[in-house]
């Protein structure tokens, strides 16, 4: 193999010209252009900290969707002062006009280079040996390295790169935060300091993004969630564990029976399994095998190994080995939101968004291999229905196929994994949903299509998989009798419509910056008596809402009527019905929205129409 320098000779900003701007960039559409573009402004960072603390020692530093970032051994933590210091002189390096060339070197001159760097080092015994790169990306062995120079300055690496520091704006250039990043992601390496940063074309787009970034700030469901108090976390609890206040408990209550209904409707028989089962049955389905690092330590009892259970999936397998199943039984669709438990380092969890247990909205199909396509069309249909309903209309859609070359990682024989893979293609061009096929991104026992819906800010976030499975009835020895009486292997979908509760009920905080439309608020009215005479007929509304089945509080409190108000706005409750004389008098209520409108008085009854239609339609009203 040849190792070859990548280069962009043609001007960043003149194709910025001809292009007519770049758009902000969607996660994973990074351009080659942008791309270049960030991954020399990393390695201009990276001279501006050595400039700064010469004994650094430097890791890897790669473009990434919005930015890109440096990972750094430094002899002392860093301030937001030193931040703004090397962003200065990242731009009096921009400024001096060097030009980024690329040469080959022998693993000799590499490592003389790179003499007192141990990371570098590393990177070059990976990338010789056959492993991971500068990048972190997997290679394979490779006889020669490749070193990108920019005026006194030099790094391993890859490119591409624009053709010179000039090709960055400095005014499109920003750096934004520091962070703790493990050496390899390993946490029991050393811990590095990354310095995250943005650069773009132009200033419009720079304000662009950071203007998006400040949304993405606001919208954070770990500061939303504390404020209006739907959710905890206790690190003497157990990190990663979520705890459900009552505001939150009632979303995820009304999503839940929202779930429910909607699968029942469709023919889904709902159970419920153990916590805990016998380390035998992921033996068997092979999670042990592949999965292992994601699973928790067995726990001794009575002389056998349990797992707290990562998936649901072998629980409803023993359930179908109960009795003989017939052609006439098929499919057999059995979901349950059930409670899984999966190891993740401290280092990655994150709010509701990465946890250690969390609730899976599961299901498991049944059914013969000819009514295989109907069923994964009939779980598309659901998903898509779903998501829509929860006010996402953007999706990615992916589907996941095995590594053609490293079929060691998956079970199963190539014709069933062909004969998944053509009924998941099927389906999908059957509803004509446009895809992107993803080597290498297969569950180790079959093939699945993954959809991630993109939200208010146009992130996405991952939400249903449908994965075919021939490999578990397998494995499990199912059987059914089918038409001409002989035993046949049924065919397995695994499937999720939202993924975990905890995850989509914080990305539902997200997406709607708190304000949930009026069917998921916690509290969709709040009755706001002007004086405490006006208590009792608040109390008497609150009863009425109550047996209409709206949730419904009072503020009896003595603040100032205007004070409840905005107290109501700033928990963004749908609706204040605020009650004076007047309204006690008439049987009315004064209506004002969250958004500061106001409707003025209305009937009691007329209200609870509009309340229940907004309810019922699952809208904002």
């Amino acid at each position: 193999m040849v190792m070859v320098c990548l280069a962009v000779a043609t001007s960043v900003r003149r194709m910025y010209r001809e292009k007519g701007g770049y758009a902000m960039e969607e996660p994973g559409k990074q351009t080659n252009q942008l791309q270049a573009l960030r991954h020399s402004t990393s390695h201009v960072m990276a001279q501006a900290v050595l400039d700064k603390f010469p004994d650094a020692k430097l890791a890897i530093g790669p473009a990434i969707e919005d930015g890109f970032y440096y990972d750094f051994d430094l002899p002392r933590a860093l301030t937001p002062e030193d931040l703004q210091e090397i962003e200065a002189r990242m731009k009096q390096i921009i400024k001096e006009d060097h030009a980024f060339n690329c040469k080959e070197v022998s693993e000799q001159g590499a490592r003389a280079l790179f003499a007192n760097q141990p990371y570098k080092q590393e990177l070059i015994d990976g990338i010789l040996g056959g492993g991971v790169d500068e990048d972190g990306q997997e290679t394979v062995q490779a006889p020669a390295l490749s070193v990108y120079s920019h005026g006194e300055f030099s790094d391993l690496c890859r490119g591409p790169h624009v053709a010179n520091t000039k090709e960055i704006n400095p005014n499109g250039l920003k750096l934004l935060s520091v962070a703790g990043a493990y050496w390899r992601g390993d946490d029991k390496r050393p811990m590095l300091q990354r310095i995250y940063g943005t650069v773009w074309p132009t200033k419009e787009e720079l304000d662009a993004y950071l203007h998006k970034l400040a949304e993405i700030e606001r919208r954070d469901h770990r500061k939303l969630g504390k404020e209006l108090d739907l959710y905890s976390t206790h690190e003497i609890g157990g990190a990663g564990l979520i705890y459900w206040h009552p505001k939150g408990a009632v979303i995820r209550e009304t999503i839940e029976n929202f779930w429910r209904a909607e699968h029942r409707k469709r023919g889904y028989q709902l159970v419920n399994s153990p916590h805990i089962g016998r380390v035998d049955l992921w033996k068997i389905s092979g999670h042990w095998d592949f999965y292992r690092d994601s699973m928790y330590s067995p726990i001794d009892i009575d002389g056998m190994q349990y797992l707290l259970k990562p998936m649901n999936c072998p629980f409803h397998v023993l359930m179908y080995k109960t009795r003989t199943r017939s052609y006439r039984d098929l499919p057999l669709r059995w979901g349950e939101l059930g409670t899984v438990y999966r190891y993740e380092r401290s280092g990655v969890l994150h709010g509701m968004l990465r946890v250690r247990g969390f609730t899976q909205d599961d299901a498991h199909i049944f059914c013969s291999p000819d009514q295989l396509m109907d069923e994964i069309i009939g779980v598309l249909d659901l998903a898509f229905f779903m998501l829509r309903t929860f006010g996402y209309e953007q999706f990615d859609v992916e589907l996941s196929v095995r590594d053609p070359v490293k079929k060691d990682k998956y079970i199963g024989d190539d014709s069933v994994w062909q004969t998944a893979e053509n009924a998941l293609q099927g389906a999908l061009s059957t509803r004509q949903v446009a895809y992107k096929v993803m080597p290498g991104e297969a569950k180790f026992y079959g093939p699945a299509i993954d959809i991630k819906m993109r939200d208010a800010l146009g992130r996405g976030w991952q939400g249903p998989t449908i994965q075919v499975d021939f490999n578990f009835p397998e494995r499990f020895d199912l059987t059914y009798i089918a038409q001409d009486g002989q035993e046949r292997r049924p065919v397995m979908v695994h499937r999720t419509v939202l993924g975990s509760m905890e995850r989509f009920v914080g990305g539902l905080i997200e997406q709607y910056a708190g304000a949930f439309p009026v069917w998921l608020a916690p509290v969709q009215a709040v009755l706001i008596p002007i004086a405490d005479r006006h208590n009792e007929y608040a109390q008497r509304v609150a009863s009425r809402l109550r047996d209409a089945g709206l949730r419904v509080e009072v503020d009896d409190s003595s603040d100032r009527m205007n004070a409840k108000v905005r107290k109501a706005q700033m928990e963004k409750t749908p609706y204040m019905l605020i009650v004076g004389d007047k309204e006690a008098q008439a049987d009315l209520v004064s209506v004002r929205l969250r958004s500061g409108s106001d409707l003025g008085a209305k009937p009691l009854e007329e209200f609870v129409a509009l309340a229940r239609k907004a309810v019922d339609d699952k809208n904002d009203g």
